[in-house]
Order: C-alpha cells, then structure tokens, then sequence
C-alpha cells in the first residue's frame, strides 16, 4: 500500500513537474506558426505578432498574443482590417494532434475593428473566398460562396472587451463607429446557432444587444437565414424578428421600434427641439418591413406619437433620393401641440365677458421647409378630423404629389363648417422666399365659424360658398400674410352682420336730416354691440388682393327691409377693415321682394377699425351737406323761376 502511493505521489511531482516545464518545452512559435497558417488558409489574410508571445498550460492550453493585426482586403481604405491589443487563444489539448485544428475561445482586448466596402461594394468582412468552392464564371464582388462541407469554425465563445468598432461606407463616404464593446459571441459551429449578447456605447449612448442567428454558413454562402434582435437604450427600443436573404440584400420580418421621448432623441443627434411638454414624447412603429435592395416597404403599419395615432402602408425608396409613396389614414390629427407658441392657443375656457377681446398678431417666426428639397413623394393622406390652431376641419382625404422641391396637395374629399369643397395648394421651395398659389372652392360654409377660426373675425354669419385663387410668398405667417395677392369671391344667404342694427341707424340718420334730432340723438354713432346685428337674405362681393390687402367694390347685402352696397378694404397685415357702404330702406315691407333697386331714402354707412374692435356709424355730414346743397339748388330754381315769370308778364304788358 506504501508503495503504491509512493507511486502515485511520483506521478503527481512529475505531472507538476511537466506543467511547471510545459511553457518552457513546448515551442510557442510553433504553436503561433500553425495558428496563423490555419487563419490564412481560411480567410486568406495574413495574422501578425507585433507584440510578445506568451503560453500557459494550467488550467487550459491557453496562447496570449499581444500586439495583434489582422489585413485587411487590398482594395481596402487601410492596411489592417482589425488591430488588438491582447488576443488570447484558448486550444483543445488534443487538437494539436489530431487531423482536425479547433479554436475553443478568444477573449479579445482594446479591438480596433474597421468593416468596409470598396467603391465597388465588395465588402472586407467577406473572408472565406479562399476555401470556398465557387463558380468558374462569376465576378468579384457580391457573389455567394459555397463552404466545404468538412469546413467548420468552432470557437465556443469570443469576448470582446472595449475597443472600437467602424463601419466606412467606400461608396458613400457614410462613416459610422461604436465603441466601449463589451460583448459575448457565441459559435459552437458555423451550422449552428450563432448568438451575441452583450452592450456597445454609440454617440455617449449606451446600447444592449441581444442577436440570434441560425447557421452563420447560410450567411456566408448568400442563403437566406433568420434573426432575432434586440436592442434596448435609454432613447430607444427596438426589435426585429424575420429573415435576411441575398447577402443583406433582402430583409423582411416584423419590426417594433418604441421610445420615451422624441426630443431626447433629436438632442442626441444635435437637434434643440423647442417644443411643448405635451409634443414629441413618447413613439411607436410596429409594422411588416421588407427590404430588397433600395426598396422599403412597409404594411399594417400602426405608428403612434404622444396622443396620435397614423395607421397605413408606405413605400421608400433609399437612392439618391429618397421617394414615399404611401397610403395613411391619420385619424383625428390635432396639431396644435406642434405648433409654435405664439400661433397654437391655449385651450382654456374664457368668458366672453371676462376678458376684452385682444388684437391679432401674425407670427414672425421663420417656417423651415428646407425638407422638401430632399424627397419625392405620393402620398393620400385621411384624417376624420383635423385641428391646426382654431381652425377645425371634419373627414378629409388629400393627396400630397412632390417633385422637384414643388408640392402639390390636392383635397380631394374636403368637409368642413357643415359645408363641402375641393382644392389646390401650390408649394415651391426651390428658394427663398418659398411660393405658395392656392384654388378652393368651398359651398355650403358656416361663414361665422370659420371666419373666427381662421382670422378671428366673428361678424359675419351665414351659410354660402367661399371660393378663392390666392398667391403669396415668405417664410413666416406674418410675411405670407403680408405678401396675399389675388381673388376671392363669397355669396351667404340668411345670415346677419353682428355689431350694429343697421336699418335702425339709417332710420335715426333720417329723422336727423328731417330736424327730429330727440328721435336720434342715440345710436349713430357706436362701437360693436353684440346684442346689434343686421339681418340678410343675401350678401355677395369679391375682393382682390393685392400685399395682403383686399379691395372690394360690388359688396350687395339684400334684406327684407334694406339694401346696402359699397366699397372698401380689409387690411390683412395690420388686421384692420375700413368700409364705406350706402344703405337705404326699402320704401315698404311690400316691397322686399323685388329686384328694384330704389330705396327711397339712402345714407352711407362707414365701417372702420382693427378686427377685434370694428366700428360702425353712419356719415351724417356728407348726407347733411347734400341736403342743404339740394335745398339751395331748388331755392335758386324757385328764384329763377319765378323772375322768368315776372319778366314775362312785363314784355307781355308792354307788347300786348
């Protein structure tokens, strides 16, 4: 029994022994010489040692190499494809010997890795041609290969700790880098599953990373494969689970992308986005993409940002320009979140009484449609309503064509103010200042409604149509406004005119001519009274606009009892309105409805001030100075009349 463990304690001092020598006795060289043989035959690249070489044999056979560089193709942009600092190589005892070299690990330290293409898109991560079996007839770039089928790569796992990663695009110029790895590989074999797990920081921003890839061969060899990915970050999750085909050339699966806020994410990429607390937070896309080549398609798309919700399909194309058609249904779109501050209102109740009404300001704040520049589009766009400041529209379809910088949006379904219509808007972008043209035709319109929404002028009411052809230019509502040419046209029928009883005005106005100044010594001279207004069974004119003020000389307002006609302008830029309008009353309630003009008595009227605070009064003086004027003229008429008569009767004594 003494014996036998003298011998296995023998044993033992010599195995430590051998382990202890091992480093010593086994030519490292070698070992680095058949590594570095064994990679160049399999990548057709070269594998140098710049750096010491160091072996251990306890716990595992493992080869430290320091200082390491791996080539890079030759039309590559440098000489090395991937650098290291430390590179540790962890062999199978037995593989030394047997027929078959395997790698059980790497564990790779401060990697310097560069993936790129050439400028004719052959890419350098491409590393096999040199064993696979490929056709005689083929080119050299961005064709399939096939792997051996005794050919295998079995490295069990490959950690990768800190370091760079850059991505060069030789076509494009288009550079790309991701640093701070700390990641996992794990590839047990080329036709297995292949898995990376682990975190990467891109831009000061953190990313973990979960990807799963059935059989890398099929990869390698242009078959079509599956993934699985996730990505999670403070800015943005994302997930995407489908196939890859054509070497990266064909990508379809179901994409889901999601994220707490919008603006985090446009300050990361450098961008202030100066928006409200309740806009551009928290976003969603799920969808079915499909990639092939330049072409990305999208269907079921549902994509959400903050309270609204855009349901559709689209069609990009990623060229050299980028082109969208698309197919949306945008539900109920309130875009007064996005709006600048100065234009969007706020939505809280005031009393009419409670706070005096305030004069309108256009806001100056320069728009940027620069965008444009960049993309084609066709796209129909619906939406079963909108809201864009005050202004609020029901179910609407249109179509969106852009080409060449020029949009065109065309309302092919147009509901609104409980009417109905149809429309152009012109958009060129070419320079600055930006050029719009507009053509609408809207009937049946709720004219108080819309009037106050659009321009906050709340006066007129009444349903008719609107139609209009107007151009401007600028790049600012305040400058749009100010820069308004064209026409427009408007007929209303049973409506009113708030803020003045224009038929009592006008009876008052006669009572003072006539000397009755008790029965008029109120009223004819007001502001705007909301409990006065004018009734009418039809109003009609047409304005022509030129730098944001519109002229108008046909005005015809029709009532039961009055008739007014008149000119005057409405100054768009300084939101003010200065009219002078001829009234009369119609001689007798009998007469209301005929075509005869003839009033019998007829006054002007002069409407006068800023939209938020228009006044209303009649022109008594000029009416005063008419009337003496006619007295005087039929005064001097009795005069000569009556001289003409006495003269008569002398020459008629004198010659009988």
């Amino acid at each position: 029994m003494k014996t036998l463990l003298k011998i296995i304690g023998v044993i033992l001092l010599l195995c430590i022994a051998l382990i202890v020598a091992a480093p010593f006795l086994i030519p490292t060289d070698t070992i680095f010489n058949k590594v570095s043989e064994q990679v160049e035959q399999t990548t057709g690249r070269t594998l140098t040692i710049k750096g010491d070489k160091t072996l251990s044999v306890f716990p595992a056979l493992k080869l430290e190499l320091n200082d390491v560089h791996f080539a890079n193709m030759e039309s590559g942009s440098r000489a090395d494809m991937a650098s290291m600092k430390q590179l540790a190589v962890h062999i199978p005892w037995f593989s030394l010997f047997g027929g078959e070299f395997k790698l059980d690990k790497f564990v790779i330290n401060e990697p310097n890795i560069l993936l790129e293409t050439d400028k004719n898109g052959k890419a350098n991560w491409q590393l096999f041609d040199a064993v696979a079996e490929q056709p005689k007839e083929q080119s050299q770039s961005g064709e399939a290969i096939k792997l051996p089928d005794n050919f295998d790569i079995e490295l069990g796992e490959v950690a990768i700790y800190g370091g760079t990663f850059t991505y060069l695009d030789g076509q494009t110029g288009a550079k790309q880098q991701i640093s701070d790895l700390e990641l996992a590989i794990l590839l047990p074999s080329l036709r297995k599953t292949l898995e990376v797990k682990g975190g990467i920081t891109y831009m000061q921003e953190r990313f973990e990373l979960d990807i799963k890839l059935d059989t890398p061969a099929k990869a390698i060899e242009g078959a079509t494969f599956n993934v699985e990915q996730s990505l999670d970050s403070r800015l943005v999750d994302l997930t995407f689970k489908g196939s890859i085909a054509k070497q990266g050339q064909d990508i379809k699966g179901q994409l889901a992308l999601g994220g707490e806020s919008v603006k985090s994410i446009a300050k990361w990429q450098g961008v202030e986005l100066d928006a409200k607390d309740n806009a551009f937070n928290a976003f969603s896309v799920n969808g079915k993409m499909h990639l092939v080549g330049e072409k990305f398609n999208l269907e079921d798309l549902v994509a959400t940002l903050d309270a609204l919700e855009i349901k559709g399909k689209s069609e990009l194309n990623l060229g050299k320009r980028l082109a969208i058609n698309a197919d949306i249904d945008l539900g109920m779109l309130d875009l007064n979140p996005y709006l600048p501050e100065a234009v969007a209102k706020q939505e809280e109740p005031v009393e009419q009484n409670d706070k005096p009404a305030e004069p309108i300001v256009w806001d100056d704040s320069k728009i940027d449609l620069s965008a444009l520049n960049s993309l084609d589009a066709d796209v129909v766009i619906r939406s079963s309503g909108l809201k864009a400041n005050d202004i609020k529209l029901d179910a609407n379809q249109f179509t969106v064509a852009l080409k060449n910088s020029i949009a065109k949006l065309s309302l092919d379904s147009f509901s609104a103010y409980e009417g109905s219509g149809k429309g152009v808007i012109n958009i060129n972008v070419q320079q600055v200042p930006y050029k719009i043209s507009t053509n609408f035709d809207l009937a049946d319109i709720d004219a108080q409604p819309l009037l106050t929404d659009a321009t906050g002028f709340d006066k007129l009411m009444g349903k008719g149509s609107l139609n209009w052809n107007l151009n401007t230019t600028g790049q600012s509502q305040k400058s749009f406004i100010g820069a308004l040419n064209g026409k427009l046209g408007f007929e209303f029928a049973d409506g009113a005119v708030k803020g003045a009883n224009i038929a009592e005005m006008v009876r008052k106005g006669k009572e003072l001519i006539s000397g009755n100044f008790g029965a008029a010594s109120e009223g004819l001279d007001s502001g705007f009274e909301e409990s006065e207004q004018t009734d009418f069974s039809a109003l009609s004119g047409s304005f022509n606009f030129t730098n944001g003020v519109g002229r108008n000389t046909d005005l015809s307002l029709i009532s039961p009892l009055i008739r007014i006609s008149g000119e005057g302008d409405v100054n768009l830029p300084k939101t003010t309105v200065n009219y002078r309008l001829v009234t009369g009353i119609v001689s007798s309630i009998e007469g209301q409805g005929t075509t005869d003009d003839s009033t019998g008595f007829k006054i002007p009227l002069r409407i006068k001030g800023p939209f938020h605070d228009v006044g209303i009064k009649l022109d008594v003086s000029n009416v005063l100075k008419d009337e003496a004027k006619q007295k005087v003229d039929e005064a001097k008429e009795k005069a000569k009349k009556k001289a003409k008569e006495k003269i008569k009767d002398k020459l008629k004594g004198l010659f009988g």
